[in-house]
């Protein structure tokens, strides 16, 4: 079967049973988690509170002290909880459904990513928090959230079918093409933020939406802050511009025009959320909010673009009513 030229799910063709559907659900839903408390544990400076990998101050608990015990919760949520669901999630894919690729594949991606984040975990941990490492982790980990999500999409709609970006072109509807590329542009903003806070430049600019009372920036560290405000400016203009596509566009289903307007919502959120951020001083808990907004806007995101990649275009609908 390929891939690419994989069709929804119709009656009469096998359909992943309720559990699994429900298990890939589950799935995502563990990843985002420990998504926004690895976010909790940078935000709190809780990296090394657990000075050693796999142990944690060589135990196998952690002693009772906050930063020892936020970082040992992150490593448990990943090694107890999100590693299994995983593991579980590939082999129900092989066992059960080994000839829909699209279940199969990014089950097994999933696998390798999840391994991956392991290793760079405890890379992390015995260089001391590496800023490359740092970013290259949660780099890891948003690619993850979205394998997985394209998983949970495939499992309830139906495989993708990539060519339809390519059979946009020439007409009228391009939304599909819109709201990839505004998915990767989301994704380059989360990265971008990421690299403030590696690069120490999360409080190099003390006001918004100016820096320092300055339009243009006085120092290295003013100019990656303010790098990524502009990366959020381009990548809001993109994504404005599809999600208007996505809420005027004729035949639109319900939940695409839902998902396109909860994802309008979660960019303004996240805008008040830093410019919030800022003028607050940094408080911890709101850089954590600010993290976790972002990765649920590219979850939303990704769900839109795989939801559109699942859908049957205008004409199969026509055709399946005539």
């Amino acid at each position: 079967m390929s891939i690419t030229g994989s069709v929804p799910y119709s009656s009469g063709s096998f359909k992943p049973q309720r559990w699994f559907q429900i298990l890939t659900l589950v799935t995502v839903l563990s990843a985002f988690a420990l998504v926004v408390l690895g976010g909790v544990v940078r935000v709190t400076g809780s990296g090394l509170g657990c000075p050693d990998w796999p142990l944690c101050h060589g135990g196998i608990l952690p002693p009772p002290e906050l930063e020892a015990i936020i970082e040992y919760s992150h490593r448990l949520v990943a090694s107890a909880l999100l590693g299994p669901l995983i593991a579980a999630t590939c082999v129900a894919a092989w066992l059960f459904h080994r000839r829909q690729p699209w279940l199969v594949v990014p089950a097994t991606l999933a696998v390798v990513l999840v391994l991956f984040q392991a290793l760079l975990g405890g890379a992390t941990v015995l260089t001391h928090l590496s800023g490359k490492i740092v970013a290259t982790h949660l780099a890891l980990a948003e690619a993850l959230v979205a394998c997985l999500t394209v998983l949970l999409v495939v499992a309830y709609r139906g495989p993708l079918s990539v060519q339809r970006l390519s059979n946009c072109a020439g007409t009228r509807d391009n939304f599909p093409v819109l709201v990839v590329a505004s998915a990767l542009g989301v994704y380059v903003l989360v990265m971008s933020g990421s690299y403030v806070t590696v690069s120490g430049a999360t409080a190099a600019c003390s006001d918004w939406p100016l820096c320092q009372g300055r339009f243009l920036p006085g120092n290295e560290l003013a100019w990656v802050h303010m790098a990524h405000r502009a990366v959020a400016v381009i990548v809001g203009a993109g994504l404005a511009f599809t999600l208007v596509a996505g809420l005027r566009g004729p035949f639109r289903p319900p939940e695409v025009r839902l998902l396109c307007s909860g994802a309008a919502a979660l960019f303004l959120l996240q805008v008040a959320v830093g410019a919030a951020t800022i003028l607050l001083k940094f408080p911890p808990e709101w850089r954590a909010l600010h993290l976790s907004l972002a990765t649920l806007l590219w979850g939303v995101m990704v769900v839109l673009a795989a939801l559109n990649l699942a859908m049957p275009t205008r004409e199969s609908r026509e055709v399946s009513h005539a």
